[in-house]
């Protein structure tokens, strides 16, 4: 089951306890007859917004995108905006840019690493798999229910307004960029990453103000992007990020 727009599909008793727990108003819920009878099942139910539809086991893991979907999913309204939904979001830090990540599970990664970190918003560019798809909110672990997210934002849309004036913007690149210990960074700061495959283009690398590389032994030649946004992220946060 995967729904369009702002509607998406919690998998999991962990999303749906996230979900209630920042305010998010629950659609419609489908639990199975074994996890409403589990311990579990019986703590988190009283707490549910919406009344649950009781469904057989296979029924539920043939909607969900999961393997295993843990006995229960929720229907939940997450709208998703462009920069306009940042408008409350705080104006110092670090910002992520994500151009054009195909990969569900990696989207998620990184809002998780960006959320423990303390960034303040991840931007999300045109061609970007969609936030609400069920495996970026599973292994976001909740920092996509909480995390603010703009999405279809165009590379020229990075020195609008609704972001923080004098903003830096660095690009991470696998090689001959400054090497990620002698960086000193200035805040607020916008940090763009690329796509899996083909990285970055070079109309993103022009508009950044200092290209960065995290040194690597050989014969390795670049870091899953998740991977590679942890560790600059947390240089940054040991620099002063937000601060």
């Amino acid at each position: 089951m995967r729904c369009k727009g702002d509607r998406a599909v919690l998998e999991g008793p962990h999303l749906v306890r996230e979900a209630l727990a920042g305010g998010l108003a629950l659609e419609l819920v489908l639990a199975t007859p074994t996890f409403l009878a589990s311990a579990e099942g019986r703590r988190l139910v009283p707490s549910l917004t919406a009344a649950v539809g009781e469904v057989d086991e296979q029924i539920l893991e043939d909607l969900c995108d999961a393997y295993s979907p843990k006995g229960i999913v929720a229907l939940v309204h997450l709208p998703r905006q462009g920069l306009d939904g940042l408008r409350s979001t705080p104006r110092n830090g670090v910002y992520l840019y994500g151009h054009q990540m195909q990969d569900p599970g990696n989207l998620g990664a990184l809002a998780r690493t960006a959320e423990a970190f303390g960034a303040s918003a991840l931007l999300l560019s045109p061609n970007t798999v969609h936030p609400n798809h069920p495996r970026a909110l599973r292994a976001s672990a909740g920092s996509l229910l909480r995390l603010p997210v703009a999405v279809g934002v165009e590379a020229a849309d990075l020195t609008a307004q609704l972001l923080p004036a004098q903003m830096t913007t660095v690009a991470l690149v696998p090689r001959d960029g400054i090497p990620l210990p002698d960086y000193r960074p200035t805040f607020p700061l916008l940090l763009i990453l690329g796509s899996e495959g083909p990285g970055l283009p070079d109309t993103l690398l022009q508009r950044a103000q200092a290209l960065v590389t995290i040194p690597l032994a050989e014969p390795v030649e670049s870091l899953n992007v998740t991977v590679a946004a942890s560790v600059v992220l947390w240089q940054l946060q040991q620099q002063g990020a937000g601060s």
